[in-house]
């Protein structure tokens, strides 16, 4: 009878196809343009050889997300369910790596995440008013702080808001790459002699800047026809975000040259300086500073809810799967969350650069998983006879690549770690690792009780 009802109630509530490609696509944007594209282009520029390499990592990086958003639109179409990669773990290679991945989003993808944008904050923010040399990280926190506050009191988003942010973002974007075009001559090369880094990591870099994507995989259930309109979306999404970004680099790079780009602490608001003015940066820096805001409530938000889903199910983290009536908040998860991601505010303000620490904390965390979720994939294909709605074009081709991808992102990560033990408290890249694994034996002992 249970079961019957659940069938029943499943059909009553399925999504309904009501998406047409190009409401996808401009989703898919929506997900993934942030205000990393405003602070990762001055440290790829540090980190690549000349404005060929430079270009040649952002067009990398739009293939690899769109081998990855293709792995992930069948994985969604298989488990549409809210789980995202829980479950597809969870199903796919057992509950323990699942529960691993839960600990490894709430101590440092999730945490990570929030402390990273925050510090992107407090880069745009000291253009306007600088407190010292740790004004970023004060920036950073206090942003940490107010958002959890706010979310602990029961705030919810407004949609409008984020859409007219969204809207504004785009339009910033399109005007720095235009701006950049008009004003700028020929590439201006590094100096001579100039490092050039680990190409390694700039393409961490680049693909955070591109993170987002495996969101567009829930659109499955939602898109008419989405047998082919899955593919028109993906590839239409990840193609514009691509040219979206290639204009904008190309706009930096004319402008402030890669020198310039590498020395720049807000390479989006010092173009704006020189095109525009001191009124032009702080215009920019506004915007970057609100959306910005926008994104960590958003990341504070759902990873909380993430925290209280997980203690909800596991005993020893009861007091965080507890729901508090006023306010309608998982107000234990929340201060949990906002503890993390205050300590690695801290730790990385002892860094040269904080979100840059924070995109080593959780870079190689974070390909673990995509690595791990990816493979899930051939196990289905393996076990379950039935066709899913989207299947994954140029099967097995297209899921290796992504995952050689995967194993070259996490090798880069780690072994950028043992070539800069700069951090005075320790490597970050190490340190997330450490993290990370903790949750094998917090698994075990969870099991036991």
């Amino acid at each position: 009878m249970d079961g019957a009802t659940r069938t029943v109630n499943s059909a009553v509530t399925a999504p309904k196809p009501l998406l047409s490609v190009f409401d996808g696509i401009v989703l898919i944007c929506g997900m993934v343009i942030g205000v990393g594209i405003f602070k990762t282009p001055s440290i790829v520029a540090g980190n690549t050889a000349g404005a060929g390499g430079f270009m040649l990592a952002w067009l990398f990086g739009g293939f690899a997300s769109l081998c990855g958003a293709l792995v992930y639109a069948e994985l969604a179409a298989r488990y549409p369910e809210t789980g995202g990669e829980y479950t597809y773990l969870s199903r796919g290679l057992g509950r323990g790596v699942a529960f691993v991945f839960a600990w490894s989003r709430m101590t440092v993808i999730q945490a990570g995440a929030i402390a990273g944008v925050a510090y992107v904050f407090g880069d745009y923010a000291s253009q306007l008013y600088a407190f010292g040399g740790k004004s970023s990280a004060i920036y950073a926190a206090f942003a940490v702080i107010a958002l959890t506050a706010l979310n602990l009191i029961g705030t919810f988003e407004s949609k409008t808001v984020q859409k007219v942010f969204q809207v504004a973002l785009f339009a910033a974007l399109i005007f720095i790459g235009v701006s950049g075009l008009l004003v700028g001559g020929a590439p201006k090369a590094l100096p001579a002699g100039a490092a050039t880094g680990s190409f390694g990591l700039a393409m961490i870099l680049v693909l955070f800047t591109f993170g987002g994507w495996n969101e567009a995989a829930y659109l499955a259930g939602e898109v008419r026809d989405s047998r082919r309109s899955m593919v028109r979306i993906l590839v239409g999404g990840v193609a514009l975000l691509t040219v979206l970004y290639l204009l904008v680099n190309l706009g930096y790079l004319l402008a402030l040259g890669q020198g310039g780009m590498r020395e720049s602490q807000a390479v989006g608001a010092d173009l704006m300086r020189l095109v525009a003015g001191e009124k032009g940066a702080v215009a920019l820096s506004l915007i970057v500073c609100v959306a910005g805001l926008t994104t960590i409530n958003a990341a504070i938000f759902t990873g909380a809810r993430t925290t209280w889903a997980m203690g909800r199910d596991i005993s020893l983290f009861a007091r965080f799967g507890k729901w508090r009536e006023t306010g309608s908040t998982p107000a234990n998860a929340l201060l949990l969350q906002g503890a993390i991601s205050l300590a690695l505010v801290w730790a990385a303000s002892f860094t040269r650069d904080g979100f840059r620490a924070m995109v080593e904390y959780t870079a190689p965390v974070f390909w673990t998983f995509f690595l791990l979720s990816a493979v899930t994939l051939f196990v289905f294909r393996r076990r379950d006879a039935a066709a899913p709605v989207f299947a994954v074009p140029g099967y097995p081709a297209v899921p290796i690549i992504f995952c050689m991808i995967c194993v070259y992102m996490i090798y880069s990560s780690i072994d950028y770690a043992l070539a800069d033990y700069g951090p005075k408290l320790g490597n970050m890249v190490l340190l997330g690792l450490v993290a990370m694994l903790a949750g094998i034996p917090v698994y075990f002992f969870a099991r036991r009780k």
